[in-house]
């Protein structure tokens, strides 16, 4: 199995998202932020900050660098929580629960542990922010399957080149990329041909 190029692990939860959005953010380099972003971002404040201490019996350490090898995977873990000889990732969102996109980063973050640290990991958590409230998820073998599926699916997206189609559904109005996307035009060559003569070339006339 080939492992180049590396993915980062934040792919896995936009490729689950919108298969466009990842390549859009992966293989163009394109991103915008919007209110989702933005809250994101001040919601990781403290996850960001590094400090590392000991809460209730556990030792947590905040943005930990992670990889595997076999996997061709990088990218950070919002905390690595610690209890005797059990370790798990825990993965912090702003917002409420959408699906299982958080679920699969959170695996892929315990899968480079588990190899970097010769462990197994059972399971790891989200925490919540509109409920405050953590979610334990279990590691299946359903899941890391899965895992492993979108990896290898991320990757022949990055060697291709290949721009999916949109989804052009409801999540196109939460997205930051909308307007790069431009999902009403991207799967008709008609609309498209007629977007750039009026709006591109005839400065909306």
């Amino acid at each position: 199995m080939s492992i180049e190029p590396v993915i980062r692990i934040s792919a896995i939860e936009h490729f689950t998202y919108c298969p466009r959005q990842c390549a859009l953010i992966h293989c163009d380099g394109v991103w915008n932020d919007n209110e989702h972003t933005v809250r994101g971002v001040r919601a990781h404040r403290r996850v960001d900050s590094g400090e590392h201490r000991t809460e209730r019996g556990r030792k947590v350490l905040r943005g930990v660098p992670l990889w595997s090898e076999s996997l061709g995977l990088s990218g950070r873990a919002d905390a690595v929580e610690i209890a005797g000889d059990q370790v798990w990732p825990v993965e912090y969102k702003a917002g409420v629960r959408h699906g299982d996109a958080a679920d699969l980063q959170l695996c892929a973050q315990a899968l480079c542990l588990e190899e970097m640290l010769e462990v197994n990991i059972p399971h790891g958590f989200v925490w919540y922010g509109k409920p405050k409230r953590r979610e334990r998820i279990a590691f299946t073998s359903e899941i890391r399957n899965e895992v492993h599926r979108i990896i290898e699916t991320i990757r022949h997206q990055l060697l291709t080149a290949k721009l999916p189609e949109s989804v052009d559904d409801e999540r196109c109005g939460q997205c930051q990329l909308l307007h790069h996307c431009l999902p009403g035009l991207s799967n008709s060559p008609r609309k498209i041909t007629r977007y750039l003569e009026k709006t591109v070339f005839g400065c909306g006339t």
